[in-house]
């Protein structure tokens, strides 16, 4: 693969080098319609011509509130054709939120895909001069303009404009490409600014050792306004993979049969969806649970040869491959041929079971600060447990405490707007901390072994910042304390901490007998008392934020108890300890 040096590159790989298929999308009768480089390319210079007619100029902030669309990649590419910075929004966040970020970057323009969309982007105070809406009933009022009348040309036969492209190759790397806003304890919006060089130089070597053909192709449906997402497609279209969007990830699984990928890049909690079907199909029949079992068995007995990424050449194996082995393969279409995890971590449990199931998962990690890719297992060089070697272009060591420092082309400038929160993002000598307890090894296999942050990663690769749902259970006058749990697991549960001054009168009053604590905080009208308090907060929570499990314990926790700090805040490791049996009751 030829060096990037911005992702323009990209773009123009995409216009002049690929093929009727750059990428596929959804038409509203529901059949999958190609669109060719060359009409990518006539897409993006359109809009790119309405952004100059607006007068925005290199530098000015364009805002994405959409969901995975052709229209986004198009967006995304008129911005950097122009200098622009295009800020993405997850279309999930509650409108105060978003609101918040769209005043906080100063977007001159804001992007929306659907008339829900829309409404989040005008409801507050901003910079806000022009919405762009994609669907067309979403293009109803005079302040908005569809997204289709702004290209009429897109249908003709595609023309190359010179002074375009001539543009679009004066971007320098340290222009800056994007704002991708990440959560931060507080709750305070952390803008991370990330430059052409930063993305192209991590694209130089990510997939570096991966293997392309004529005819791959990839699903896009992880959030695009996440890095990661962004990443693997800007790294499959600089390699001519057609990329098909999907929405929505109710249409994933019929994607998937029809795209029928090659390669197929996910966070953890779908590969657990997936599995969990395919187990749940299998506990159908006592026959099938046995056949999966055995199969099962028959790979962890080739663990060697999987790791290594051959296929054993026994009979059992064989008979196992015909059984059960293709069947878990046809699930993800029956042509993936690299499957990729990143987001959050994996776990061995997953790892082990799809690798006992033919199916290698090359885990990844990085963070949004990073570009993000730090390290990534590839077909080349993998070790169960790891999340691969750290990428040749960055140094990386481990500080006397544990925690991961990097250093590289690919580590931000800062973030927008917060000097103070930069300069402490960095050490003296100008290393990234990047909050993770890691070790590596002498072949530079990197493992994550910890967090040193507080915030909560869900298996679907969402950052939970506990402290200030905390706050809100706390505002209960029945509360005490709560701690958020759920790093790693499906999704966010809490436990709470009585205030007992509060809870025993009202439990006098209603009638409530209780021998001890235990038996209070257990009462089933006292457990309805605090369900209230948890559907109260969750209305006011992001979809991934939302708690789906919670338990009271009976203690009300102290700082001479060992609970609290001196500042009052809760000891996460030592409740995750004190409580284990409570928590794991909670995901099971």
């Amino acid at each position: 693969m030829r060096t990037l040096v911005t992702l323009n590159d990209i773009f123009f790989r995409i216009a002049f080098e690929t093929g009727p298929r750059a990428i596929l999308y959804l038409d509203p009768g529901g059949s999958w319609v190609p669109l060719s480089g060359m009409k990518v390319y006539s897409r993006v210079r359109a809009l790119a011509t309405a952004f100059k007619k607006w007068g925005l100029v290199k530098g000015d902030r364009v805002a994405l509130l959409s969901e995975n669309r052709w229209e986004w990649a198009v967006t995304d590419f008129a911005c950097l054709s122009l200098g622009l910075v295009d800020v993405p929004i997850f279309p999930t966040l509650q409108p105060e939120l978003t609101s918040d970020l769209l005043a906080h970057c100063g977007a001159r323009v804001v992007v929306v895909s659907t008339r829900q969309q829309y409404e989040k982007a005008i409801r507050g105070k901003s910079s806000i001069e022009r919405v762009i809406a994609m669907d067309e009933q979403a293009a109803t009022g005079a302040d908005v303009v569809s997204f289709a009348s702004l290209m009429p040309q897109a249908e003709r036969e595609p023309q190359r404009d010179l002074d375009f492209e001539a543009g679009a190759k004066a971007i320098e790397p340290d222009d800056l490409a994007t704002i991708i806003y990440t959560s931060g304890t507080t709750g305070e919006p952390k803008g991370v600014m990330l430059t052409h060089g930063n993305l192209a130089e991590n694209l130089n070597y990510s997939l570096r050792e991966f293997s392309f053909l004529p005819e791959d192709s990839s699903i896009s449906f992880l959030p695009l306004s996440h890095v990661t997402a962004r990443h693997v497609d800007y790294a499959l279209y600089s390699e001519k993979v057609a990329i098909a969007y999907v929405p929505t990830l109710d249409k994933l699984m019929p994607a998937i049969k029809a795209v029928q990928p090659t390669f197929f890049v996910a966070v953890p909690r779908v590969y657990e969806k997936i599995r969990q079907e395919v187990e749940r199909r299998a506990s159908k029949s006592a026959v099938k649970k046995r056949i999966v079992a055995w199969a099962l068995a028959t790979g962890a007995r080739n663990r060697r040869d999987l790791e290594g990424g051959t296929q054993p050449a026994s009979l059992a194996w064989r008979l196992a491959e015909r059984l059960f082995y293709s069947k878990v393969r046809e699930t993800f279409g029956g042509r993936v041929r690299h499957y990729i995890a990143g987001g959050a971590p994996l776990g061995l449990d997953s790892a082990t079971w799809f690798l006992n199931a033919g199916v290698r998962i090359l885990e990844g990690y990085g963070l949004t600060e990073t570009s993000p890719v730090l390290g990534v297992n590839t077909p080349t060089h993998y070790r169960m447990g790891s999340v691969g070697r750290v990428l040749p272009n960055i140094e990386a060591k481990v500080a006397e405490d544990g925690e991961l420092l990097v250093r590289g082309p690919n580590v931000f400038k800062g973030y927008w707007q917060h000097a103070e929160m930069t300069s402490a993002a960095f050490d003296q000598d100008g290393w990234f901390l990047t909050g993770d307890i890691a070790r590596i090894d002498d072949e530079r296999y990197l493992f994550i072994t910890d967090r040193k942050k507080e915030l909560i990663k869900t298996s679907a690769g969402k950052l939970v910042a506990p402290q200030p749902i905390e706050g809100k259970l706390k505002a209960d006058s029945f509360v005490s304390q709560a701690a958020l749990v759920g790093d790693r697991e499906k999704y966010v549960a809490a436990l709470l901490s009585p205030n007992f001054a509060a809870l025993e009168p009202w439990a006098r009053e209603q009638g409530i007998a209780a021998a001890t604590r235990k038996e209070l905080v257990e009462h089933p009208a006292v457990e309805a008392r605090y369900r209230e308090t948890i559907k109260r907060v969750n209305r006011t929570l992001a979809d991934y934020e939302v708690l789906k499990r919670f338990v009271v314990v009976p203690e009300e926790w102290s700082q001479e108890t060992g609970e609290l700090t001196p500042k009052l805040q809760v000891k996460r490791r030592v409740l995750a300890e004190q409580y284990r049996d409570e928590i794991a009751a909670l995901f099971r």
